[in-house]
């Protein structure tokens, strides 16, 4: 999935470019407050992590602007200010977690996954829709409870289904988060990453919808 990491700090923001790279995500890393009110308010990420000392516009008024537009993307506040008022603070602005500084990458994935969770109606790191369980947490998958190897793509690409039962992806929402980029030519990409997919884990599990994209089959037999 496609997240957007918000941190004026070079050195955190490659830590967190790379740890959540390792855990499957795309990330997008910006610097500023005007550019992270920008690019949350015009482009699609699955979730924000957003630092709150930040140039140009301080974290928690770019947080305000989002929800004041509308922007409902989970945000996970990542700031040295770890106080109670200044957490709660965050959270009356709209964020949905708060981790203070210095932090383990190993927590703040954790959190991640469970906002994802949870927003999409889940509780469990294993989320089952039919035929097919993924583990979030292992980064792994199962079809009638047997092991399926997965590419990273090919486990990006099913979690993002899986996050989103009963709904379509669209090829441009699924190169977003595959790949970091909507351009029109990753769409022979995504056809022959589907195609693979289906050699392993069989051919109804995802279902091709006409000139709409690519959904999961609740109810696969």
């Amino acid at each position: 999935m496609r997240v957007l990491a918000i941190e004026d700090d070079p050195d955190v923001g490659a830590h967190l470019v790379s740890g959540l790279g390792e855990a499957g995500f795309i990330v997008d890393l910006v610097s500023d407050g005007d550019e992270a009110w920008f690019r949350g308010d015009t482009e699609d990420y699955a979730a924000v992590i957003l630092d709150l000392g930040l140039p140009r516009l301080d974290g928690l008024s770019v947080l305000r602007r989002w929800r004041s537009a509308g922007r409902t993307f989970p945000v996970l506040i990542l700031s040295a200010r770890g106080d109670w008022d200044e957490k709660a603070e965050g959270i009356d602005a709209g964020a949905d977690d708060y981790m203070a500084k210095p932090f383990v990458m190993r927590e703040l994935v954790s959190r991640l996954r469970g906002l994802l969770r949870r927003i999409a109606g889940h509780v469990s790191a294993t989320i089952t829709v039919g035929r097919l369980s993924l583990d979030t947490s292992r980064m792994t998958a199962a079809i009638d409870g047997r092991t399926i190897r997965l590419s990273p793509l090919e486990y990006r690409f099913l979690d993002l289904l899986t996050h989103q039962p009963g709904r379509v992806a669209a090829p441009q929402q699924i190169a977003e988060h595959l790949y970091g980029t909507a351009d029109a030519g990753d769409t022979n990409a995504i056809e022959a990453l589907v195609t693979r997919l289906r050699r392993k884990i069989g051919p109804d599990i995802v279902e091709t919808r006409r000139g709409l994209g690519y959904a999961l089959v609740e109810d696969a037999a």
